[in-house]
């Protein structure tokens, strides 16, 4: 037995393997295939792909000013020329970047500890941008305050609290239809997609295009317009090819099930890309640059965060402050939910009730970390779509989550190296994670449009809005719509005029069916009435679950099925004893048979 083998086992026999659900365990519900260093390493993976929120919401946060305060004057009117204030700005951003790992940290931890999933947190993208540029401002030249808007961050996560705590998050995410969430995963796919392709955070393969919105970029930075836009010279940008080339290096690894086949191309192109004098270095002699460069020589780096550790303003008197925490609030549920829910169904451990394990402990874990990214002046904290690229290396536990934790911890002291991956290195996963989550597209229910149309919109609009939230919204609407005006037209004619309803995906039974109240609401009201109550009694199978057989009798066409509550099924030849391992799918009025 190899000593990584001896590990595994030692670990899975512990009292820690068998409370993260490892393969051998002994655990009710294991994690199929599950080992503890692949946990490790798919934690590593995904700390990777996560790495670059250290200095990009950094750099976003401290966009708003943070607590500098700016002498806006009639020819400075944002105070861009103030020495002073830039310096002050820098320091906040210094500060942010520490507070960045810090809070990545902790979100990460204490969702791997109670709701063991393989899921990455830290401050979430697009929400940083409305925190800083909407709400804040440009260097606070909104109508919100730094100190108030972080009060409302804080306040947001209370609300989500309570809400995650009687249940009600649990139930939104339970009552959206099955083929608009297996739609949530693919559109999420191609929104990472989307963003491993730009410049901020990708390869630089695509760019703004004032005519068509976006188009073939891949120009050097110099060719970039004040908007973005490339003006001359597409696809001649060094980094692009660096990035194209990692990009080549882990589909060539994962074909050939090289094991961190996806961290393994990370590492190659950010070495490559660290010496100053290549064509293609993240430091190059400018005054970005050398401030980029001599952080980075620092290696070991540890700030006092003074600058936005606990600036709360209390102040809820504008009107506009409220705009936000409400828009807080709802763009934060259907982004977590939708997110969580994804990564959940991708590892393969949602119901079919449209539930995941442990989605209470989750739900609060999001909202506990919010008000906690708050204390340390950030915007909303969320679960993180990279962490695609370590389940995609086999995390399917908690461990992973403390793993990613830990290299966010490790990165508090060595915050100069680990903000210092650049966008090319870590954009190739995010289109090979992509690539890998669009998978569920063949499980949407095409056959009916009440189903397809909607799931089409969710997973178009995420990329084109750059927003699940928005992707989730219209996808929820437009089922309502549609077929809300179907079960009017239907009720009022009397069933006279309706659609062929054999092949509509029947979602509702199993989701409605388990209890509003949350369990320990239910074990408290039995506890009043005497009565024994069983924590088990609402679970359902889950994908990694043993499979129903549908025995085939090929002489006389019959079917015998096996109980089993799994969606899929194993259909086996008796007479020739093969397993075809084929799938089965049921709809409202049967099922239909792929062979």
């Amino acid at each position: 037995m190899a000593w990584s083998d001896k590990i595994n086992d030692y670990v899975a026999h512990s009292k820690a393997g068998k409370y993260f659900q490892l393969e051998n365990s002994g655990a009710r519900r294991e994690r199929k295939g599950t080992k503890f260093l692949t946990e490790i390493r798919a934690g590593l993976t995904t700390f990777f792909a996560m790495a670059y929120i250290i200095s990009v919401n950094a750099a976003i946060i401290s966009d708003s000013g943070g607590t500098c305060e700016c002498p806006f004057t009639e020819a400075d009117p944002v105070c861009d020329l103030n020495e002073e204030y830039m310096a002050c700005v820098y320091k906040v951003k210094l500060d942010m970047i520490m507070a960045t790992a810090i809070i990545a940290m902790v979100s990460s931890i204490l969702l791997g500890v109670f709701a063991n999933l393989p899921i990455g947190m830290a401050p979430g993208m697009g929400l940083n941008a409305y925190f800083t540029y909407t709400v804040v401002g440009y260097h606070g030249s909104g109508k919100v305050s730094y100190e108030t808007a972080l009060a409302a961050v804080f306040i947001e996560g209370l609300l989500f609290l309570a809400l995650s705590i009687f249940g009600i998050r649990q139930w939104l995410a339970r009552v959206i239809p099955m083929s608009i969430k297996i739609a949530m995963g693919c559109g999420i796919g191609l929104y990472l997609c989307f963003i491993g392709l730009q410049r901020s955070a990708g390869i630089g393969l695509v760019t703004l295009d004032k005519s068509t919105l976006v188009g073939l970029g891949a120009c050097p930075k110099e060719a970039l317009s004040a908007d973005g836009v490339c003006q001359f010279g597409r696809m001649t940008s060094g980094t692009t090819y660096m990035g194209l080339l990692g990009l080549i290096i882990m589909g060539i690894l994962l074909l050939y099930r090289v094991r961190g086949a996806i961290l393994i191309a990370i590492i190659f192109i950010a070495i490559t890309s660290w010496p100053r004098d290549n064509a293609v270095t993240y430091f190059p002699h400018t005054v970005q640059g050398d401030l980029m460069f001599d952080f980075f020589k620092k290696v070991v780096s540890v700030h006092d965060m003074s600058g936005v550790l606990g600036k709360f303003n209390f102040d809820m008197s504008g009107k506009d402050i409220w705009i936000a925490l409400i828009t807080f609030l709802y763009v934060d549920i259907m982004d977590t939910t939708g997110t969580m829910y994804s990564m959940a169904n991708y590892g393969g451990f949602t119901d079919k009730a449209g539930d995941f394990e442990h989605s209470t402990f989750a739900f609060m874990c999001d909202a506990v970390t919010i008000s906690i990214g708050a204390c340390f002046g950030s915007s909303p904290c969320t679960a993180f779509v990279e962490s695609g690229a370590g389940i995609a290396e086999g995390g399917r536990t908690g461990i992973t989550a403390i793993s990613i934790g830990f290299g966010f911890f490790v990165s508090i002291f060595f915050s100069p190296i680990f903000a210092s991956f650049p966008p090319w290195s870590t954009g190739p996963a995010l289109i090979v994670v992509g690539s890998m989550m669009l998978s569920g597209v063949r499980n949407i229910n095409w056959d009916y449009p009440g189903d397809a149309i909607p799931a089409f919109i969710t997973l178009a609009v995420m990329p084109f809005t750059y927003s699940i939230a928005y992707g989730v919204i219209g996808g929820i609407f437009s089922y309502i719509i549609i077929n809300g005006f179907v079960y009017i037209v239907d009720k009022l004619s009397r069933g006279y005029i309706r659609p062929d309803y054999s092949q509509r995906e029947d979602w509702w039974t199993a989701a409605l069916g388990r209890p509003f109240l949350p369990t320990w609401i239910r074990y408290l009201v039995a506890k009043a009435k005497g009565e024994e109550f069983d924590f088990n009694a609402d679970e359902y199978d889950f994908e990694d679950d043993e499979p129903k057989h549908v025995i085939v009798d090929e002489d006389q066409s019959h079917h015998h099925e096996k109980m089993n509550s799994s969606r899929e099924v194993i259909v086996d030849n008796v007479s020739g004893h093969t397993n075809l391992n084929e799938t089965t799918s049921f709809s409202s009025k049967g099922y239909n048979e792929k062979l």
